[in-house]
């Protein structure tokens, strides 16, 4: 919690020193000023006075009060996640021919196809969502919008004929960073090559390989970089296990073992890099899970949120309790 007014909070010291001051005169023993010589007697006809417990209640309630109105006027935040204005997604996918591979059923590439329609029924219909595409070369497959039938359209668009040879990690990056300087540059303008977008923590890259770069003019660890210059979270996903099929190798005449273990290592060092989160997927299920998962969180924020009405309420709920307490208890002598 932060405050606007953090010298306020000094104030909690000196309700203390009253409450202090109050618990040492309630403990001084009283002195009757009376004309009556029998004072039993005077006990015998005036009303029973309350317990000790009913005699200090009104005053703790009074405290109670005090304490959130002191901590009110500090004007305290919390972080709470909050939707982002125009929040944008690219979805990442690795269409290489190793995504035909079975050890993820029924293949890789539709595990990974189902996974991406998931996303794109959990998310937000506020979100923007775009579409890129790489195996040997990258290819933007849809660019951001809330269309989300068009996007739809494009994930059942690919197929295992559209699957190429290799793996471009670090150009699927920086082709994924460009789409998203160009959806928020200024209409007429060129967008920025360096340096975070525009709208700073708008951009989120999901980003689903199951491969090791072996293409590509950009490493992995320059394309992650460039997304970090962006200020741009690369959440990623490393499909397949460690013993896939050899499905592969028959359709595609002696590709079966080409590029088919996930690069564990370098995906997770892409997500440490530019602040994202890093997923081992073995299987459909744990794919489809993690993509619900997200589809529901990205776009959304950590901001900062005033709470002073829940103390001024919390408040306000004591100071009835205290003032009923004060109409209830009956007079007498201590």
């Amino acid at each position: 919690m932060t405050f606007d007014r953090p010298l306020a909070l000094l104030s909690l010291a000196v309700l203390a020193a009253l409450v202090g001051a109050y618990v040492r005169l309630s403990r001084r023993r009283p002195r009757y000023v009376v004309r009556y010589s029998n004072v039993d007697v005077l006990r015998s006809v005036a009303p029973t006075g309350p317990s000790r417990l009913r005699r200090h209640a009104g005053a703790a309630l009074l405290t109670v009060a005090l304490v959130p109105l002191c901590v009110a006027v500090a004007g305290p935040h919390v972080n709470r996640s909050a939707p982002v204005e125009n929040a944008t997604v690219v979805l990442v996918l690795d269409t290489s021919r190793s995504m035909l591979s079975t050890d993820v059923a029924p293949t890789r590439l539709d595990a990974a196809k189902a996974a991406a329609q998931r996303f794109l029924e959990r998310a937000p219909a506020r979100l923007r969502v775009g579409l890129v595409t790489f195996a040997g070369d990258v290819s933007v497959a849809a660019i951001p919008t809330h269309d989300r039938q068009r996007v739809r359209r494009s994930v059942a668009a690919i197929d295992q004929f559209s699957s190429g040879g290799g793996t471009a990690i670090g150009d699927a990056l920086a082709r994924s960073v460009e789409l998203a300087r160009d959806t928020f540059s200024e209409p007429g303008t060129a967008a920025p090559t360096t340096g975070p977008i525009p709208a700073r923590g708008a951009v989120t890259i999901l980003f689903l390989s199951d491969g090791r770069q072996n293409r590509g003019l950009i490493p992995a660890e320059e394309g992650a970089s460039i997304a970090a210059d962006a200020a741009i979270p690369v959440f990623t996903v490393a499909l397949g296990t460690d013993r896939p099929d050899g499905a592969v190798g028959s359709r595609f005449g002696g590709f079966g073992g080409f590029n088919r273990v996930p690069d564990r290592e370098t995906l997770k060092a892409i997500s440490d890099r530019t602040g994202g989160e890093y997923f081992a997927a073995r299987s459909a299920r744990a794919l489809e899970s993690a993509y619900a998962d997200l589809g529901s969180r990205l776009g959304r924020a950590k901001r900062p949120t005033e709470v002073t009405s829940v103390f001024v309420a919390a408040a306000a709920v004591a100071l009835a309790g205290a003032a009923g307490l004060s109409l209830v208890r009956p007079a007498g002598l201590p």
